[in-house]
């Protein structure tokens, strides 16, 4: 009698060998090397693993011998974003300062349904071909997370992570505004590194995530960005929108935020927060337009929705006392904005949240909006320059410059388009 064929599972890969466990005793062990997503969010990020016992790094290499290790062992079709984050990987994998036997790799995912979901399996195949078969390669998903006997994310580390989340917003938010002024340089890095710090003390004994504590800890830290002393001046004010990673990472966007500094401007980033409220929505809507989606998955998204609501709230009454600080709109009037634009079906990629970021950035005084997308992004693409003229005729004041980001894209040529930008707004203003 012949044995019956196996069903595939999802501890098989699709190219035929094995997908290594992060075993309990690698966690005493090993290092799990991080690619640099959220910079300023990622260090609290990292606190909160490092407190359940796991040794994480976060890669901040940068430099075209980067971005040629993601070319040469990661497809180069593939988009820019996933060259840029597995190569940082593996370029750290194979500088000689790990033990490749005592490494293990994480990546993040949407699993949305563009080629951000294989980006786990090129970087595995990646490794096989390197002959690193044997290095573990860890996925969180916003779809399901992989199951490792020694990863495990537990229902309070979900919640710290969120609550990191939102405390990295606000310090990005008043860092963004208050930077570019500051009398004495320094100050505003001075005053994040406090919150890092205490924010991380507190989380480590469960202290600073809910209720008053929260919201204590949210009107302090506006109260010291409001005490740094800033110089009275005009600068051209910027947002930037796009891709997630190639919006946020140093990285991804070639120092975007610096050239920006450079140039005398102020640049404003809307929040990681709205996109995690974001992906709850596109649930949400799925179900309702297309009956697509579980139950569980659905009362998960509505509670997600719920605490979001209630979370950004306390953000926003801790701001109050402090006019001179732009504060974001509630994600309900995000919403609103974007219906205007696209509908809520256009959910792949950063769908009509990439058009509303860019309307509430022009309400709030950034008219020049800079679209940063990978080069082949065609969810990004369409979601961003296709609804440019739309905006455009919503808002005529609103100078919109889309800037391609890829491998083989030259940074002289993207701060030159900056430059034109910034240059048509000066003729503007004169």
């Amino acid at each position: 009698m012949k044995d019956k064929k196996r069903k595939p599972s999802e501890e098989d890969c699709p190219w035929g060998f094995e997908r290594p466990q992060f075993t309990r005793e690698m966690k005493e062990t090993h290092t799990i090397l991080c690619p640099d997503i959220f910079p300023i969010h990622m260090r609290l990020v990292t606190e909160i693993f490092k407190m359940y016992g796991y040794r994480v790094e976060i890669l901040r290499s940068r430099g075209r011998q980067v971005i040629q290790r993601g070319l040469e062992q990661v497809h180069n079709d593939m988009c820019y974003p996933a060259i840029c984050m597995c190569g940082q990987q593996i370029d750290a994998l194979t500088s000689g300062k790990y033990d490749p036997h005592k490494v293990a790799l994480i990546q993040f995912q949407t699993g949305g349904g563009c080629r951000a979901s294989n980006y786990i399996w090129m970087l595995r195949k990646a490794l096989h071909n390197m002959g690193f078969d044997y290095v573990p390669v860890l996925s969180l998903s916003f779809s399901k997370v992989e199951k490792h006997s020694g990863f495990r994310i537990t229902p309070m580390m979900m919640v710290k992570g969120l609550i990191a989340i939102l405390y990295g917003d606000m310090m990005m938010l008043l860092k963004n505004q208050v930077k570019p002024y500051e009398q004495n340089p320094g100050d505003t890095d001075a005053v994040m590194d406090k919150w890092y710090a205490k924010l991380a003390d507190e989380m480590k004994h469960n202290r600073g995530l809910f209720g008053r504590a929260l919201s204590k800890n949210l009107r302090a830290m506006a109260e010291d960005f409001h005490n740094i002393p800033r110089n009275a001046v005009k600068k051209t004010k910027v947002g930037i929108v796009g891709e997630i990673y190639v919006k946020y990472s140093a990285f991804g966007n070639n120092g975007l935020e610096e050239f920006l500094a450079s140039q005398g401007c102020e640049y404003m980033v809307p929040g990681v927060f709205p996109f995690f409220q974001y992906m709850f929505d596109c649930h949400l809507t799925e179900r309702d337009l297309y009956g697509d989606g579980s139950r569980r998955g659905t009362l998960l998204s509505r509670i997600g929705a719920w605490v979001g609501a209630k979370l950004e709230k306390r953000f926003q009454k801790a701001l109050e006392p402090y006019p001179e600080f732009v504060r974001p709109g509630t994600f309900r009037e995000l919403r609103e904005r974007g219906e205007k634009l696209l509908g809520r079906g256009v959910n792949m990629g950063e769908g009509w949240l990439l058009p509303a970021e860019i309307a509430e950035l022009v309400e709030k005084g950034y008219t020049n909006i800079i679209c940063v997308q990978p080069f082949g992004c065609l969810p990004n693409h369409i979601v961003g320059k296709g609804v440019v003229r739309t905006i455009r005729n919503t808002y005529p004041h609103a100078n919109i410059c889309p800037v391609d980001y890829d491998a083989g894209a030259s940074k002289v040529n993207q701060e030159n388009r900056i430059k034109l930008m910034l240059a048509l707004t000066e003729e503007e203003d004169g």
